[in-house]
């Protein structure tokens, strides 16, 4: 058999016997450290995939009632990202209170108001947090934020990486390099930071938060996670249309094209409603 450098797997043409490839580690291509079982069979995810389409209103004609061209139970690589994030923030508090004042009616005379203001005082300090369980892909067929729209994934269920888990099951080598994949998951991280001292920030308002955050302890591990990818062809001279189905919990994601001609016709029987509209209103007032 002809096994691709950027496959892990594959079965004989022969006999249908699953084929596991051990390769030697390189830098850049590390061997899997931990795995995901699937949870979710063929026909629940394609279940799944159905009803998502039926919720896309936008979605073209046909979609609703496409085959897919090909199923497909993935192992994607990806690398998962924990470190400890030491932040140093500044950030001006808002605090309201109440407070009488005197203001003028429309009499001419004077009344007594409660008026609500905002304080704002300077803070500093330093928060510290634990970053875990970020996930981003390995490889280049699926992009990370197409991993993202079937997050997340359950990582109290990861195992010890062995090629019993993946046989039989297409599996990929990792395409992206791990600092291309560290870049990916700082940037994750750093957002999810700013979003966690955000909401650690005391008062009622919040403005002008900065902060300066250093990841240590960090540890990113190549670890391969069930994905069900379907091919969805709805007009024989469109591209087909890729969905992606969490392995292990059922959620799916996908991009779906815009059906410009469902909008035309929306727009038109509107456009037929107001005139229908109109002209019974001329109906009835001539009969007036």
């Amino acid at each position: 058999m002809s096994i691709g450098a950027e496959q892990r797997t594959e079965r004989c043409p022969f006999c249908d016997a699953a084929t596991v490839v051990t390769r030697e580690s390189v830098p850049g291509r590390p061997h899997p450290a931990f795995a995901l079982g699937f949870v979710i069979g063929r026909e629940q995810a394609a279940q799944a995939v159905a009803r998502w389409i039926r919720r896309r209103k936008m979605a073209p004609f046909g979609l609703t009632r496409a085959a897919a061209e090909r199923i497909t139970g993935i192992y994607l690589p990806a690398y998962l990202y924990s470190a400890t994030a030491d932040s140093q923030y500044r950030a001006s508090i808002g605090e309201n209170y109440k407070r009488l004042g005197i203001e003028g009616d429309d009499d001419g005379g004077v009344v007594l108001r409660r008026k609500e203001k905002t304080e704002y005082v300077d803070l500093t300090g330093r928060h510290v947090a634990y970053v875990a369980d970020i996930l981003v892909t390995a490889s280049r067929s699926l992009s990370n934020r197409e991993v993202e729209a079937i997050e997340p994934f359950d990582f109290g269920r990861l195992r010890r990486y062995s090629p019993a888990i993946v046989a039989g099951w297409t599996s990929e080598e990792p395409t992206l390099s791990p600092e291309e994949c560290l870049r990916l998951a700082k940037a994750e991280a750093e957002a999810w930071i700013g979003h966690s001292l955000h909401a650690f920030m005391p008062g009622d308002e919040v403005r002008s938060l900065q902060h300066q955050t250093q990841f240590v302890d960090e540890s990113i591990d190549l670890t391969l996670v069930p994905v069900w990818t379907f091919a969805m062809r709805y007009h024989p001279r469109k591209p087909s249309v890729r969905v992606l189905v969490n392995g292990q919990t059922g959620q799916v994601g996908g991009v779906i094209p815009f059906s410009w001609a469902k909008l035309g016709l929306i727009v038109l029987i509107a456009v037929l409603a107001l005139a229908t509209l109109m002209v019974i209103g001329i109906v009835i007032a001539s009969l007036e």
